[in-house]
């Protein structure tokens, strides 16, 4: 059955000025900016929303329906219900949550879809943490270990407790005496890939050409030594990137190095929730967003796009509800702010979206494997650190554990030990019973801390998600899609598009917050209603680095004009 929801006669509201677009932030090449105008002149004839009236002669709010329940949507959503827009996020979830979404058992117990960290140059984020003017929900800063199956390797400071330095002279010498097992010399042989980090976003070619090698061939071609490559470098992209260094994009390695641990000395200092995510920090930003009066409908699957067949345009979403029925949600601009995974289902059930070229690229990607697992014990164990790295213990899957008796705030006095586990590039995993899952995770334990080894497992989750998180392999660049698209009043969100300078790859939540920022204000500056999300960008590179890009860049217009390439000197 097709409910229609009741729309203003059917009208689509003409997009705001190409002028406008193309100074929001948003890289348009040439041929773009005149796709837009051609498709400007096009509904230039259609009212604009301004001047759009009800029945009653109250200026109509404009419709928008975001796609998508994570930091993205939320993200465009909680803006856009603040401007005065009639907004409604759609998510297939019955509570919508993106991959933070999480539950609590019969018993109680909360379990949630990994541990994600909060890092130094979350700004948004946080601002936003204030904004809500909730209890503060994160802990302050923390030390974390890499342990592999001889023992601890390598612990990480709090870098912003310690006297600040230049980037890389700082995290040089604060974490000198914390490398167990790498030599001076085995360290020293990264120092030749710094000419890569002030090279790759040299330009869009250079950014291109990056993304075509893989983080291993750019190790090697630098001469990184072996026992780096094994003992840190590889188990860092495996659970920063998921996969291993030769299943990696080069540029989007150097970019999430870069943007995590070298643009400054406190940049790989992380935090985390207290608590569940769901519960400390959606749940109130859900109260906000429909005290605004927004709507946030779960259990809703996004299966097309309504086009208007005049302007090309979209006009609306059709969703499909858990009893089959199908309801057109009318709007004048739509954001789609769902994984690759989802994406691709939504273009596979949509032949208006599979007609489109930049939705069939998207259909090239991929997603990895993750599996988060939950464990309580018979007898809290205190650890060194609570955040930690496994490296080694498995062939091809990075691995980390949190103890969260130390981490959050309703285990923190009770008697039994709790620890979150999560695995990455977990295919190998996917296939095993629960039972021996854990067994596994008991057993790392045991070999990081002693005290594990008479520890009983009491009680255990383990939640397995097939291709949920994106996979930046070599090549995947050119499959991402852009924050715009085609469509005029249809954009895109999340930490995976193209083109966005803020944050790095990998589950940024910062980055996917600021690109549902960021979708909102090209919908304002489409539709020129309300005004655009202040957007609070990272610091700014320091002045060694920024000369260091500065000379790379004369170094490379020089070259080229002699006729000779210069990638990766």
């Amino acid at each position: 059955m097709l409910h229609l929801e009741a729309t203003q006669n059917g009208r689509l509201l003409v997009g705001h000025t190409v002028h406008l677009l193309a100074t929001s932030g948003v890289d348009l090449p040439l041929h773009s900016l005149r796709r837009w105008q051609r498709r400007t002149e096009l509904v230039k004839r259609q009212v604009h929303v301004s001047g759009d009236h009800s029945t009653d002669g109250t200026q109509r709010r404009p419709k928008v329906v975001v796609v998508g329940g994570g930091w993205a949507g939320f993200g465009a959503t909680k803006h856009l219900a603040q401007e005065g827009y009639d907004v409604t996020l759609l998510d297939g979830s019955p509570h919508p949550g993106g991959l933070a979404g999480g539950y609590r058992t019969a018993e109680g117990r909360a379990v949630e879809a990994g541990i994600k960290g909060f890092w130094y140059q979350y700004h948004n984020i946080f601002a936003l943490l204030e904004e809500l003017g909730i209890p503060w929900p994160l802990t302050d800063w923390t030390k974390s270990g890499f342990w592999g199956p001889e023992g601890l390797r390598i612990e990480s400071p709090v870098f912003s407790a310690q006297p600040r330095l230049p980037t890389l002279l700082g995290q040089f010498v604060h974490t000198f005496p914390l490398f167990k097992t790498l030599s001076l010399a085995d360290r020293a042989t990264m120092v030749p890939v710094l000419a890569a980090v002030l090279d790759y976003d040299a330009s869009p070619e250079n950014f291109a050409r990056y993304d075509q090698m893989s983080a291993k061939e750019l190790f090697q071609r630098y001469g990184i030594s072996q026992r780096l490559y094994d003992e840190f470098l590889r188990p860092l992209l495996l659970v920063g990137l998921f996969a291993p260094p030769e299943q990696i994009s080069a540029a989007a390695m150097l970019e999430t190095f870069y943007f995590y641990t070298l643009a400054h000395q406190a940049d790989f200092d992380v935090c985390w929730c207290k608590g569940s995510i769901s519960e400390l920090i959606f749940r109130p930003l859900v109260e906000l967003i429909e005290g605004l009066g927004g709507k946030i409908q779960g259990g809703r699957l996004a299966s097309d796009l309504d086009v208007n067949p005049e302007t090309g345009c979209a006009q609306g979403v059709i969703a499909r509800s858990r009893d089959g029925s199908e309801t057109i949600y009318p709007a004048d601009a739509v954001i789609f702010a769902v994984g690759i995974t989802g994406m691709q289902k939504l273009i596979t059930a949509s032949p208006t979206l599979a007609g489109r070229p930049e939705f069939r690229r998207i259909m090239t990607l991929k997603g990895l494997d993750v599996m988060a697992t939950r464990l309580w014990f018979d007898k809290r164990v205190e650890t060194r650190f609570p955040s930690n790295v496994l490296s080694g213990f498995e062939e091809s899957t990075g691995g980390t554990f949190f103890n969260l008796n130390q981490l959050q705030d309703e285990y923190k006095d009770v008697p039994e030990g709790v620890i979150a586990a999560d695995f990455y590039h977990s295919n190998d995993l996917m296939a095993l019973s629960d039972e021996d899952i854990v067994q596994r995770v008991h057993d790392t334990l045991k070999i990081c801390e002693p005290g594990f080894r008479d520890a009983k497992v009491v009680d255990s989750a383990v939640l397995r998600f097939s291709k949920a998180v994106t996979h930046f392999s070599p090549g995947s660049l050119q499959g991402r899609p852009r924050q715009w698209t085609s469509f005029g009043n249809v954009f895109m969100a999340g930490d995976w598009v193209k083109d966005v300078a803020h944050g790095a790859k990998g589950l940024s939540q910062e980055r996917a917050y600021v690109t549902g920022l960021t979708a909102a204000n090209l919908v304002v500056r489409r539709l020129d209603f309300g005004k655009p999300a202040r957007i609070l960008d990272t610091e700014p590179d320091e002045p060694h680095i920024a000369l260091g890009k500065e000379l790379n860049k004369r170094l490379q217009t020089g070259l080229a004009s002699l006729g000779v390439s210069s990638f990766g000197f």
